[in-house]
């Protein structure tokens, strides 16, 4: 979930194939405290990529069937039949406290940001509620390990982090994190599906999603990697994408596979961006845990104040239908 400022117009159609040169690594443990948690990186998105995407697209049994006959095992789900802030879901840790980018929001644990409902379209069915709400508070200035001297804030969101960590294990190990989410609409609304290791970003971070709320047909892939902590040494890892249906109206399935040597992007069960060269091969062996956020505002959006972000009724609502992974040796 790292910042955008800066996009070229180059314009492919189809899928992306990203490649980057590899800039000179300066050696360090990146070992602060801060660092364990920080995501105040500038990219530079080279990539736009129109792409074609399926309203309503879900995974079936033949879906599940035919990644087990293709060698994939399944190794975490959840199809959130309880909150991730009940002690009886233990896939998720809870972040509380406020986060980097010049965000303007204070993540909790509070039902009023992070809830499971019925899903209306399937009572038999339930789904993760991410709701970001415009209401003034105080608490930790980041997550309240990492540093809980108070501060104020306008928003209110949350965020979930996986207990378990994934990486790619052995040379030919491969591990597939997939999600089917509606996004949230709004102006100032950052969801975000992604992956990072502590001691950002020395063991890396891969950005499976992130979109802004007011563009409902565009979002963006990414990946960073340093050897310092706050350091990004990755350039033009992005791709934005726009595809053929909405984002925030319909249900989508957004899919990475993290290989030694690529990171390939699906949505709705198709290849549409493939990273490699760089730093991609560095973050074999990282260990990684999975990330669903909501942030308001920030650099994302060029830090606007909160007066400028309204948060209309029926916006800042971020839904999540399940999450899984698969590994393969």
């Amino acid at each position: 979930m790292l910042v955008s400022c800066a996009l070229s117009a180059l314009l492919f159609v189809g899928c992306a194939q990203n490649s980057e040169s590899v800039q000179p690594e300066q050696s360090s443990t990146g070992s602060s405290a801060n660092a364990r948690a920080r995501k105040a990186a500038v990219a530079t998105v080279d990539n736009m990529v129109s792409v074609t995407s399926i309203c309503g697209y879900d995974y079936t049994a033949a879906t599940e069937s035919s990644l087990t006959a293709a060698g994939w095992t399944k190794t975490f789900e959840d199809n959130f039949n309880v909150s991730p802030n009940n002690p009886a879901n233990t896939n998720w840790n809870v972040w509380v406290g406020g986060s980097f980018n010049t965000e303007l929001q204070m993540y909790t644990a509070s039902p009023t940001n992070l809830t499971v409902t019925q899903d209306p379209n399937n009572t038999a069915n339930s789904l993760l509620q991410i709701k970001a709400v415009k209401e003034q508070v105080t608490g930790p200035k980041y997550r309240q390990d990492v540093d809980n001297t108070l501060k104020n804030f306008d928003f209110t969101s949350a965020r979930i982090e996986s207990k378990p960590m994934f990486t790619p294990v052995g040379p030919n190990g491969q591990v597939r994190m997939v999600a089917r989410i509606k996004l949230p609409s709004g102006y100032g609304m950052w969801p975000a599906f992604w992956s990072y290791g502590d001691y950002w970003p020395t063991n890396g971070e891969i950005d499976i999603l992130e979109a802004r709320g007011n563009e409902p047909n565009k979002y963006q892939t990414n990946y960073v990697y340093g050897t310092q902590g706050d350091q990004n040494l990755v350039t033009n890892g992005g791709t934005f994408l726009t595809t053929s249906t909405s984002l925030t109206d319909c249900w989508h399935v957004y899919e990475l596979i993290w290989t030694r040597k690529a990171l390939t992007f699906m949505l709705d069960g198709k290849v549409i961006d493939t990273k490699t060269g760089g730093y991609v091969s560095n973050l074999a062996g990282k260990l990684e845990k999975l990330t669903l956020n909501q942030a308001v505002g920030g650099d994302f959006f060029y830090a606007p104040t909160a007066s400028q972000i309204p948060l209309n009724a029926g916006e800042g609502i971020m839904q999540v239908d399940w999450v899984r992974v698969y590994t393969k040796k």
